[in-house]
C-alpha cells in the first residue's frame, strides 16, 4: 500500500518548496481564529484591524482570518465584535508566518442595544472540511439534504429513484455515515439504501461536511465522514426574526413551504427560542419522455427550541419532528421473472401513467421524533463542562402490493428507541493549547410490530455502545497540529423467531481509534493540511441478520453473522490557494479498509406471492479508496466570475482484484455567474449558467444486473434577486435543471434498471425575512 500512498509524501515535501519563494519581506501572514472565551465556539464577523498598517480581515464562518502582505516588524492588532470586549495585543513578525487564537468574552447582557447571539456547535478539525450557508444553502431550499450537499465537491448522493437519496462521501454512506442533527446522532433505520436521512433541510442555517473519518470525536459510525446540520444560534435579547419560504417545481408539480420565527425576551435576558415548521407535496416524477408511476411524497415536519444563557451557565432545549410518505416505483415490484427479465432489458417501465398526487403501495411512512436537552458551565476562563442527552423515536413501514386486507398492512414496521448521552469537558491553556475529555453513551431497543403478516427482515435488537476519548490541540506561528485516542466497546444481543423456533444472538466488539492532523501555513497564499486517522466499525444488524424480502429496494437480502468490524486507516491531504481574485482548494485521499462489507447483487431471484426479486448479499473484502476533490473559483471582473469543482474516486477489490457495486463515477460541475445589479449593490441581482458533467463508470463489478448506463452531460440555469425594503429581506429565486431535458440514468441511483431520471424542472423560490 505504501507505494499507492507515497503520492501524499511527495505532494507534501515538494509544497514545501512553495514557502521560501513566497517568503519575501513584505509577503508575511497574520492567520489565526476568533473564538467566544466561555465555550470555545467561533465568532463571524469579528473585524481584525492591524493599526500600523491601516488593514484588516473579517473572521469567516468558522471564525478563521487571514491578514496578507506584511513586513517583518512588531504590530498592534485590535479585535472587536459587537457585545464583546475589544481585545488589543502586540505581535512580532519575523520571517516566518504568525497564527493566534483570540477568545472574545462577552460584554454584559444589560448594554442598550446589543444584540448577543446563543452559541453554535463546531468541530475545528485539520481535516478537509465544506460548508453551506448564506446564498449556498438558500440556492438549496426545497431539495433534500442528499440532493443538497451535492453542491459539496467529493460529495454525492446514492438514490433510489428520484425522491429518496442520501449523502455520499468518498464512497462511503448510510452507517458509515454520521449525520447530527443539532448537534445529536441522527438514529434512525438509516441502513437501507432506500432509507433518507431523517431531517427537514428547512431547520439548517448552515450544513457542514466533514470529510474525514471521525471516530474520535464522534464513534465508530463516522468512519467515513460526518455531516452537522445546525440551525441558527438562539438570540438572547429582544429581537425578533421571522422568515417564509415558499417553492414551486414544475416536475412533480411539487409545493414547498417553510415558516421559522426566533426572538429574545425583555424581561429575562439570554432567554430566547426559535420554532420552525414546513410541509411539501409532490406528484409523479417526469422522465423526459414519460412519468414514473407511484412516484409522489408527502412530508410534514417541525422543530422547536428554548435556550438560556448567562456568564457561566447555558441551557437549551430542542424537539424536532418529521413525518414522511413516499411512493415506491411501481414497476420495481415486478410480478414473475420474465416480467423482471423484460423490464431490465427495457429499460424503462411498462407503466407510463398520466400525472397524479396519489401515493399508493409499495410505499413508505416514517415518522422520527427527537428531542435534546443541553447544558454547560463555566468554572472559569479555561474549563467548561458539558453535557448533553437526546432521546429518539423511529417507526418505520414499509407497505407492499398485497391481497385483500393485507394491503392496508404494512410488510415492514420498525420501532427504533434510542438514548444518547454526552458528558465532555473543554480546556484552554493560555493562547495555544485547547482540547476537550469525554464521554458519550449510546443505548438502542429495536423491535418488530408484530401483524405484518411477513418474516421479520431484520431480528430484535438491543445495542449498546460506550467511548471515552481525549482531543487536543496546539497552534504557534504557522503551524497548527491536533491529535486524539478513543477507545469503544459495544454489545449487539438480536432475537427472533424463525417458524416455531426463537433465534438469537450475543456479540460484542470492542477497539481504538486515533488521529494526529495538522495545518501549516506554507506562504501568504498556500496552506497545506494533512489528517491520518485510524477508524472502525461493527457490522450493522441487518449486514449480519437480514434474511428476506426489504420491500422498500424491491430487493431480497441476506445476511452473514459471521462477519466482522470494518477497520480502516485513511489518510487526507489538502492544499489550499488564496489569492486575490482566485480560490483553489485541492483535497487527495487513500482510505485502505480491512474486512469491507458491501451489499454484492448475487444473479438470482426470488420468487414468492408477492413477485419476483433481485437476490443480494453482504460480503467482506479488503479494500482499498483513493481519490482526490478539486473546488475553486475565480473573479474574471467585479461583475463576472466562474467555478468548477470535480471529484475522482477509486474503490479496489484488493482481494479478488475487481471493482465494487455502487462507487460514484468521476464527475465535474463548473458555471459562470454574471451580475446585473446596481454598481453599489452588485450581489443584488445575479444570473448563473453551469454545466454538469459526469463520466461513465467503467469500473463495474464482475457481476450487474445491467452495464453501467452512458456518461451524461447536464445544463442548468439559475437566477436570484435580492430586495430590501427597510429591514425586511425579500429573495426571488428561479432555477432550471436539466435545461434540454435529457435524458439519462445515473449509475449511484439503484432504479436505473426500471427507469431514466428526472427530466427538465423550473424551481421558483420565494423568500422573505422581517
Amino acid at each position: 500500500m505504501l507505494h499507492k500512498a507515497s503520492f501524499g509524501l511527495v505532494v507534501f515535501f515538494s509544497l514545501l518548496g512553495f514557502q521560501t519563494a513566497f517568503a519575501q519581506s513584505c509577503n508575511l501572514v497574520f492567520r489565526g481564529k476568533i473564538l467566544h472565551l466561555e465555550n470555545d465556539d467561533a465568532i463571524e464577523a469579528a473585524y481584525v484591524w492591524v493599526l500600523e498598517t491601516r488593514t484588516g480581515a473579517v473572521s469567516d464562518q468558522n471564525g478563521n482570518f487571514v491578514v496578507r502582505d506584511l513586513c517583518p516588524g512588531t504590530y498592534t492588532v485590535t479585535v472587536q465584535f459587537l457585545g464583546h470586549k475589544e481585545i488589543r495585543q502586540t505581535i512580532n513578525l519575523t520571517g516566518n508566518s504568525t497564527a493566534q487564537t483570540f477568545r472574545m468574552e462577552e460584554e454584559s447582557l444589560n448594554l442598550g442595544g446589543v444584540e448577543v447571539h446563543g452559541h453554535r456547535e463546531l468541530v475545528q478539525t485539520t481535516t478537509a472540511v465544506t460548508s453551506l450557508y448564506g446564498d449556498a444553502i438558500l440556492q438549496t431550499r426545497g431539495s433534500s439534504l442528499g440532493e443538497s450537499l451535492k453542491q459539496v465537491a467529493g460529495v454525492t448522493s446514492f438514490s433510489t429513484g428520484s425522491t429518496i437519496s442520501k449523502p455520499v462521501i468518498h464512497g462511503m454512506h448510510s452507517n458509515r455515515i454520521m449525520i447530527l442533527n443539532n448537534g445529536i446522532r441522527l438514529e434512525g433505520q438509516q441502513w437501507g439504501a432506500e432509507h433518507a436521512p431523517e431531517i427537514d433541510p428547512f431547520l439548517a442555517d448552515e450544513i457542514t461536511v466533514i470529510k474525514g473519518a471521525e471516530t474520535v470525536r464522534f464513534g465508530p459510525e463516522a468512519m467515513g465522514g460526518v455531516i452537522l446540520v445546525t440551525p441558527p444560534a438562539l438570540p438572547t435579547s429582544k429581537k425578533s426574526l421571522t422568515e417564509f419560504h415558499l417553492i414551486g417545481a414544475s416536475n412533480s408539480f411539487m409545493g414547498n413551504v417553510s415558516a421559522s420565527h426566533m426572538g429574545g425576551s425583555d424581561k429575562i435576558k439570554g432567554l430566547g427560542y426559535r420554532v420552525q415548521g414546513s410541509a411539501k407535496r409532490a406528484g409523479y416524477v417526469k422522465s423526459p419522455n414519460y412519468y414514473q408511476a407511484n412516484t409522489g411524497m408527502a412530508e410534514i415536519n417541525f422543530s422547536g427550541s428554548v435556550g438560556y444563557s448567562s456568564e457561566k451557565l447555558g441551557v437549551e432545549t430542542y424537539y424536532s419532528f418529521f413525518n414522511t410518505e413516499i411512493g415506491i416505483l411501481r414497476d420495481s415490484h415486478t410480478g414473475n421473472l420474465s416480467d423482471l427479465i423484460d423490464i431490465i432489458n427495457n429499460g424503462e417501465p411498462f407503466i407510463k401513467p398520466d400525472f397524479s398526487y396519489e401515493i399508493d403501495n409499495p410505499k413508505q411512512n416514517v415518522t422520527h421524533h427527537l428531542a435534546k436537552v443541553k447544558s454547560h458551565y463555566h468554572f472559569n476562563p479555561n474549563w467548561k463542562l458539558n453535557f448533553q442527552y437526546g432521546f429518539q423515536f423511529n417507526n418505520r413501514q414499509e407497505y407492499d402490493r398485497r391481497r385483500g386486507e393485507l394491503n392496508t398492512k404494512p410488510s415492514l414496521d420498525l420501532e427504533l428507541y434510542t438514548n444518547t448521552f454526552d458528558l465532555f469537558l473543554d480546556h484552554n491553556l493560555k493562547a495555544n493549547w485547547t482540547g476537550s475529555f469525554g464521554l458519550n453513551v449510546i443505548q438502542q431497543a429495536n423491535s418488530n410490530v408484530p401483524g405484518t403478516g411477513v418474516t421479520p427482515l431484520i431480528p430484535n435488537y438491543d445495542m449498546f455502545n460506550g467511548g471515552i476519548y481525549a482531543l487536543e490541540k496546539y497552534l504557534k506561528g504557522p503551524l497548527e497540529l491536533e491529535g486524539g485516542l478513543r477507545f469503544d466497546y459495544r454489545t449487539l444481543y438480536a432475537a427472533r423467531y424463525v417458524g416455531e423456533e426463537l433465534q438469537t444472538s450475543d456479540l460484542d466488539y470492542q477497539s481504538f481509534s486515533a488521529f494526529l492532523g495538522g495545518l501549516y501555513q506554507l506562504s501568504p497564499y498556500f496552506a497545506f493540511t494533512s489528517n491520518l486517522g485510524t477508524a472502525w466499525r461493527p457490522p450493522n444488524v441487518n449486514e449480519l441478520f437480514s434474511q428476506g424480502l426489504h420491500h422498500g429496494a424491491a430487493a431480497v437480502e441476506i445476511g452473514d453473522p459471521n462477519l466482522v468490524p470494518e477497520k480502516s486507516l485513511k489518510w487526507v491531504n489538502g492544499l489550499e490557494f488564496e489569492h486575490q481574485k482566485a480560490i483553489v482548494e485541492i483535497t487527495a485521499y487513500a482510505n485502505q479498509i480491512n474486512n469491507y462489507i458491501y451489499l454484492n447483487p448475487t444473479g438470482e431471484t426470488f420468487t414468492s406471492l408477492r413477485g419476483t426479486f433481485n437476490v443480494y448479499e453482504y460480503l467482506q473484502a479488503d479494500a482499498f479508496f483513493y481519490g482526490f476533490d478539486l473546488s475553486g473559483s475565480y473573479n474574471f471582473t467585479n461583475r463576472a466570475s466562474g467555478y468548477l469543482k470535480g471529484s475522482i474516486i477509486r474503490a479496489k477489490n484488493v482481494e479478488e482484484d475487481n471493482y465494487f457495486p455502487f462507487i460514484p463515477s468521476d464527475r465535474m460541475d463548473w458555471g459562470v455567474s454574471f451580475s446585473l445589479g446596481k454598481k453599489e449593490n452588485l450581489d443584488s441581482d445575479r444570473i448563473t449558467l453551469s454545466n454538469v458533467l459526469v463520466a461513465q463508470q467503467k469500473r463495474e463489478p464482475d457481476f450487474d444486473l445491467a452495464p453501467a448506463p452512458p456518461g451524461y452531460a447536464l445544463f442548468n440555469f439559475g437566477y436570484q434577486k435580492k430586495l430590501e425594503l427597510g429591514n425586511n429581506k425579500f429573495n426571488i429565486g428561479v432555477q432550471v435543471t436539466n435545461i434540454f431535458n435529457t435524458e439519462y440514468k445515473e449509475y449511484m441511483n439503484r432504479f436505473r434498471y426500471f427507469t431514466a431520471d428526472m427530466g427538465r424542472n423550473i424551481l421558483l423560490k420565494l423568500n422573505y425575512q422581517f
